[in-house]
């Protein structure tokens, strides 16, 4: 499969970066280095070349994949930037907000690459190259075509401004990561009470299938109009959790926005 493929260059090779190897069979047109240098095992087996360092992965790469931390997306782009051959494109596929977009972008540019903020909007793990792939970018037509070559298969084009592939998902995220963490703080205070059963029966009957464009508007509208009488509920709702010895993160913040919302 590695005939017509470009030559691709990956920067991590953890979840992500094996889970799409694995996949792809990308064989000798791809290269890939980790800090993490038991890693190169994984490497051999997914069937590309393991490198001991960034510059020997870089080389004379068209298309990078850089798939860090998110605490490393920066500081590898500024590190590792120097290593391109002019006019390489650097996918940035780590999860970190627009402005660490923005200032990655800045240091793969001004050594001649190319930067294409990719953002990851589904779990590797089992979608594989059909996990949905937004893309940003002046290059973003250019990323796709090679990511399309490589597999992925669902890699829709959001605009040419660096970061908003990102917002997208963080804000986004918002959402989704929150939704995780309030059900798991409800879930918690249901147990210890020894009423989950009938918690779950009562969301389960109340549960609505609006788009989230109605519900937002919805939810705002009952936050303005209501939200000082829902802060002090909630203020008591903290005070159960407490009782039940599960501390009200996700609780307290919802205090802080519906009073906030009601005097806004």
């Amino acid at each position: 499969m590695s005939a017509n493929l470009p030559r691709l260059a990956l920067i991590g090779f953890g979840e992500a970066g094996s889970t799409f190897a694995r996949a792809g069979q990308w064989g000798g047109s791809a290269r890939a280095f980790d800090i993490k240098a038991e890693r190169g095992a994984i490497m051999q087996q997914c069937g590309i070349t393991a490198c001991t360092s960034a510059e020997q992965a870089l080389r004379d790469a068209v298309l990078v994949l850089s798939l860090v931390t998110a605490d490393s997306a920066l500081p590898v782009a500024r590190d590792y930037a120097p290593f391109l051959t002019p006019g390489t494109i650097w996918c940035d596929m780590n999860s970190v907000s627009p402005d660490t977009k923005r200032k990655a972008a800045a240091s793969v540019e001004e050594m001649g690459g190319r930067y294409v903020d990719v953002a990851v909007m589904a779990p590797v793990d089992p979608k594989a190259l059909a996990v949905p792939l937004l893309i940003a970018g002046k290059a973003a037509q250019e990323a796709m075509g090679h990511l399309n070559r490589l597999g992925f298969a669902n890699t829709p084009i959001v605009g040419e401004e660096v970061g908003r592939a990102s917002a997208i998902k963080m804000i986004r995220s918002v959402m989704v990561k929150g939704l995780e963490a309030l059900s798991w703080e409800c879930a918690q205070a249901a147990r210890a009470a020894g009423v989950l059963d009938e918690v779950t029966a009562s969301l389960d009957a109340s549960e609505k299938h609006e788009p989230w464009a109605e519900r937002f508007a919805y939810n705002r509208e009952r936050m303005e109009t209501h939200g000082l009488r829902r802060a002090a509920e909630m203020e008591e709702s903290a005070k159960t959790l407490l009782d039940l010895g599960i501390e009200p993160v996700m609780t307290r913040g919802t205090v802080v926005l519906q009073r906030r919302a009601a005097k806004g």
